[in-house]
């Protein structure tokens, strides 16, 4: 039998300290003498948290408040004057596939009474049928927000719509009542893919099985606890509905990574001859500090998102750092006791002889980054290129909300829009799908009423994209005026944006100039578009807050002034590239078939902020983890060139395979119902691949080569100013 690569070669294990310098090394040396007893510790920590998860009963809702926004005010506005016309609400559609629906009146009508007997049901207008008679809806209102009926509530629909459905219609459900019929997404499907396949690419990397499940074992234990937290925090303060899916993803994602490079280096240290205490010491010493350090650029890109002023998106990005920070802690002292428990039987059992970290000075990655280092120049235009070429579709992204033409065919609400915009080409308009709400503010105005709602219904009259609107009527208090305008498009084409842009900035103000009364445009579609616009104003706040304290971190711990900024202008590269991808993917459809998607659509309004912050994070893991190795030969050679070609030896095969894992764990959520989890799951896994490849092996090490000792400069003063990080 061959030689276990992980049998002593160096000086026998008596002869070395076993105590590792820092808290972190002492921490580990500490958990892997106690192997045991931490990991018991950690199960009853993940029994504990999975428990009050489920006594916790979290609640996760989408619902997003902007105050001082025009669909806001004129939400206000509404359920002050007309309270009816305010509450939340959503369409039941009823089609006939052979006749017209008026055949069918008198199971409509009892339909129709069953419906406003509903629980939290306050009306239900009487019907509206398309012109070809086959098609017909009523508006159903609610006391309370849809979110918060529960989707158990679609089987008291469903009872409810019964005499309709034995008289032969089909039924179905739209508008808001979305939040209450769409199936809660089940992502256990793609977790279990991206496990699997992360377990095989273990196999394939290191050869042991023990090896391979170390790192995914700890993971998973992490991310059960993490998700656990954010269970019992979401029973006090509540989610977005994708926040559970998002903190999973990226937590069994840097788990693994976390896990794996710990895991590497400790294998390492045995091949060398250290014992498995003083391995596990040192692993935590060094490539621990290596994973504090990422796990806390991570956390501060993901905690940055509150700097866009909206709860909404910054507690996703909580959410996240709940599930990263437990990952990072559980490296620090799970994976060590679990190191400590194998020890040199990592490679009892293997499916092929293991190799060690690096093969030498004589290794492949060795000659590679010689021959980088003789072409630096060449190496870096081309990987600018490919990053280049990627970002191209980026100039034209259309940011807006992802409506229920991109539900699954065959689902209640596809049917129901699908019904109400065309019908077999006689329906009622895609517009119809998302109807806008003017309200005109007539208390302090200085001309009639009357001659308002005159002028209101003059200018709606003669604006491009309207399909039709409601007589501008008056409350009972006389204080608004309320229309409902129909657009000719569908919520998320950009012609039905530039129509809210139109009422909004020429149409309502100039009929309104001179009477001293205010317009607003509410409902759904103009809250989507507020929320849309006030993102966009604020995601260059938020890149600008993730790329200083980022810089100001990178600078602090590699003590460099020129290390950091090519990070940051690195990872802006990857970004882009990755929305990029997205547009090209999403907006303009390439390939969207192969993620299910029916039709192209705009890329999901927060999407690109919260993929900033994420990506940023992520691609921070293996910059950190690349020059940490770089920082240590360079501390100990002085020798810029030796010190990157020591670097990516060390590294470049465990952060190849993290890529990999990490890329297929994303990619296996693409299968999420979700479109917002798709597009996250395919922006993130394209930026990490690109990371690990172009940037990593690429664009990286020739900019070290060519930048020379000056990637070490750091100006006196700053450096005494900077504080001194140690563990």
């Amino acid at each position: 039998m061959p030689r276990s690569p992980l049998a002593p070669t160096g000086p026998h294990p008596s002869k070395r300290s076993a105590r590792a310098p820092g808290a972190l090394g002492r921490l580990g040396a500490h958990c892997a003498r106690r192997p045991v007893v931490v990991i018991g510790a950690w199960l009853l920590i993940l029994a504990a948290a999975l428990t009050g998860r489920h006594l916790a009963a979290p609640t996760f809702s989408d619902e997003v408040s902007l105050p001082g926004t025009a669909s806001h005010t004129g939400a206000d506005l509404l359920a002050r004057s007309m309270p009816a016309a305010g509450r939340p609400n959503g369409k039941v559609v009823f089609h006939s596939a052979t006749g017209i629906v008026a055949d069918q009146r008198t199971a409509l009508d009892r339909t129709l009474s069953k419906l406003r007997d509903l629980p939290h049901a306050t009306a239900a207008s009487q019907f509206v049928t398309s012109d070809d008679g086959r098609t017909a809806y009523t508006t159903v209102s609610f006391d309370r927000q849809l979110k918060s009926l529960g989707h158990d509530y679609t089987g008291r629909l469903d009872t409810a719509t019964e005499p309709a459905r034995a008289a032969g219609l089909g039924v179905a459900y739209g508008g808001d009542l979305d939040q209450v019929v769409r199936e809660p997404a089940d992502d256990k499907a793609s977790e279990g893919v991206g496990v699997v396949t992360a377990l095989v690419i273990l196999l394939l990397a290191f050869g042991s099985v023990l090896a391979a499940l170390l790192p995914l074992a700890t993971a998973l234990i992490s991310v059960g606890v993490g998700l656990g937290i954010v269970g019992v925090v979401a029973a006090t303060l509540s989610f977005a509905t994708s926040a559970t899916t998002l903190a999973g993803m990226i937590g069994l994602g840097v788990g693994i990574d976390y896990a794996l490079f710990l895991t590497t280096r400790f294998r390492q240290d045995l091949i060398e001859g250290r014992d498995p205490v003083e391995a596990a010491a040192r692993t935590a010493h060094t490539s621990g500090r290596a994973v504090l350090i990422a796990a806390l650029t991570v956390a501060v890109a993901m905690l940055s998102l509150y700097a866009c002023g909206l709860t909404f998106i910054g507690k996703i990005g909580l959410a996240a750092t709940f599930a990263v920070v437990v990952t990072a802690g559980a490296a620090l002292t799970l994976v060590p006791a679990a190191l400590g428990l194998v020890g040199r039987r990592m490679d009892r059992v293997r499916v092929r002889r293991p190799v060690a970290e690096s093969a030498g000075a004589r290794d492949g990655w060795h000659r590679y980054a010689q021959r980088v280092a003789r072409r630096p120049w060449t190496f870096l235009a081309v990987g600018l290129a490919v990053l280049g070429v990627c970002s191209v579709p980026l100039l034209s992204m259309r940011l807006g909300h992802v409506d229920a033409g991109a539900d699954r065919p065959g689902s209640s609400t596809r049917t129901a829009y699908d019904w109400i915009a065309h019908a077999e080409g006689e329906g009622f308009g895609a517009g119809a799908n998302g109807p806008v709400l003017a309200v005109v503010d007539v208390s302090g105005a200085q001309t009639s009423a009357d001659r308002v709602a005159h002028d209101v219904t003059a200018a709606l009259q003669g604006t491009h994209g309207i399909a039709s609107f409601t007589p501008v009527r008056a409350s009972d208090d006389g204080r608004v005026l309320v229309t409902t305008i129909t657009p000719v498009t569908g919520p998320q084409d950009a012609a039905t944006c530039t129509l809210l842009h139109t009422l909004s900035g020429r149409t309502l103000p100039g009929a309104l100039d001179g009477t001293g009364a205010r317009a607003w445009l509410t409902g759904s579609v103009a809250g989507q578009a507020d929320f849309r616009d006030t993102v966009g104003d604020r995601l260059p706040i938020v890149i600008g807050v993730v790329l200083v304290l980022a810089f100001l971190l990178l600078m602090t711990v590699f003590r460099s002034v020129l290390i950091p900024l090519k990070a940051v202008v690195l990872n802006l590269l990857t970004t882009a590239a990755s929305y990029g991808v997205l547009v090209a993917v999403f907006q303009w459809g390439w390939g969207g078939t192969l993620l299910g998607l029916s039709e192209p659509v705009p890329i999901e309004s927060y999407v690109p902020m919260m993929m900033f912050a994420i990506v940023f994070g992520l691609s921070m893991d293996y910059e950190i983890f690349l020059l940490s190795r770089i920082a240590e030969a360079w501390h100990r050679t002085a020798d810029n060139r030796l010190a990157v070609g020591e670097g990516l030896s060390a590294t470049a095969r465990v952060i190849s395979a993290a890529a990999f894992i990490m890329t297929a764990v994303f990619l296996s959520f693409t299968a999420s119902p979700t479109v917002v989890v798709k597009m996250l799951a395919l922006g993130l896994a394209v930026s990490v691949i690109l990371d690990a490849t172009v940037v990593r092996l690429i664009l990286v090490p020739s900019a070290m080569f060519l930048l020379g000792r000056a990637n070490w400069w750091l100006p006196r003063r700053l450096d005494r100013l900077l504080p001194h990080v140690h563990a």
